[in-house]
């Protein structure tokens, strides 16, 4: 297969080109495009041979749900069986935007969209091209993130070409996005609602405009063997680099500023990868950039007190130490509030768990 890119002016947008997008997403093929959160690979939601198309394009198990993309609120009735207060509270404060919500699924729904549950997770995307796009297929569109499973999500469309290419119809590339990490989910089929995926829509808001939140214990750590995942990334290891990455974490941190005991644990961790004859990369801030060793990869995420900042340029990071092999990644840690919270996801999962308490 080969694979056309094409580049969308957000400024102007060319419907002449969404339009043969649209096209190949009506007839079963797949396309990738920018959303506010990551690029998202797109299928027809409602055609099980399109669905299956996504799970064999990335290496995806087929027990890891795919989100539904809609256009406008009106797209979501058909998808679902009922739509809880909760979840028309959440509705109206967020969406569009990068909220993705579980309901009890309609049985227009195939299973192979679902992973096999009887939920569905729905999103209206705020970007302006990813929303022209569905509108004009006129279908949900069933959209995880346009990346090879396991690998980190893709931010602009060149990240999607190094997976994708001769795997799929067509990348649209809209430019780096905005956020930087995938949308935040709330399962909301339950008495309380609760949060399945960090994200930009932080959990502080969530409880401010729905009352009380739960959150699933699966955030924190590795999903239990034999257990089906509710949401995507919850089961399998995402966001991975080829390189082994550590995160190191003060276990008396406060949230604040990094500590001194995590930077000098970090340069000694890169010396000692140094003196193997082998290259060290660390994740760190602005605000510490300077303190680590020349020799080492460095890369600065952002400044800490503008979390936006680092989520943005957390993705592109990892896949920028692949292309220099880079053999081990020493992290940073951050906090586990409001964005740092979905960074902290991110990164943990990226490392396998592998956490160094200092």
């Amino acid at each position: 297969m080969k694979t056309r890119m094409i580049s969308i002016n957000r400024a102007e947008l060319d419907n002449a080109s969404l339009e043969e997008a649209a096209a190949i997403l009506r007839r079963g093929g797949l396309v990738a495009f920018p959303t506010e959160t990551v690029y998202g690979l797109g299928a027809n939601a409602l055609d099980e041979c399109a669905a299956a198309k996504i799970y064999a394009a990335k290496g995806r198990p087929s027990d890891n749900p795919l989100i539904a993309h809609i256009a406008k609120i009106s797209d979501l009735q058909p998808l679902v069986s009922g739509i809880p207060e909760a979840g028309r509270r959440l509705m109206d404060a967020y969406w569009p935007g990068p909220l993705t919500m579980i309901f009890m699924k309609s049985s227009l729904v195939p299973y192979t969209t679902t992973g096999g549950l009887d939920t569905v997770a729905v999103r209206m995307p705020d970007d302006i091209i990813a929303n022209r796009l569905i509108e004009l297929a006129g279908i949900p569109v069933a959209a995880p993130s346009a990346n090879t499973s396991g690998r980190p999500s893709p931010t602009t469309a060149g990240h999607v070409f190094q997976d994708m290419d001769g795997r799929i119809d067509m990348i649209v590339d809209g430019g780096p996005v905005e956020i930087g990490v995938e949308s935040t989910i709330v399962d909301v089929t339950g008495d309380i609602p609760m949060l399945l995926r960090p994200g930009a829509v932080t959990v502080e808001m969530l409880r401010e405009t729905a009352g009380r939140i739960e959150i699933d214990p699966a955030i924190e750590g590795p999903l239990k063997s034999g257990i089906r995942p509710k949401a995507p990334g919850m089961k399998y290891r995402h966001y991975a680099p080829n390189a082994n990455l550590t995160l190191i974490e003060d276990e008396n941190w406060d949230g604040g500023a990094i500590s001194a005991k995590v930077v000098e644990t970090i340069i000694r961790l890169a010396s000692e990868t140094a003196a193997k004859g082998q290259k060290a990369g660390i994740i760190c801030t602005e605000e510490t950039k300077a303190l680590y060793p020349e020799a080492a990869v460095i890369r600065s995420l952002g400044h800490r007190n503008r979390e936006e900042t680092i989520a943005h340029s957390l993705f592109a990071a990892l896949r920028e130490f692949d292309s220099l092999d880079v053999d081990d990644i020493y992290s940073e840690s951050f906090s586990g509030d409001n964005l740092g919270r979905a960074i902290m996801n991110r990164l943990t999962k990226a490392a396998g768990y592998h956490i160094m308490k200092v």
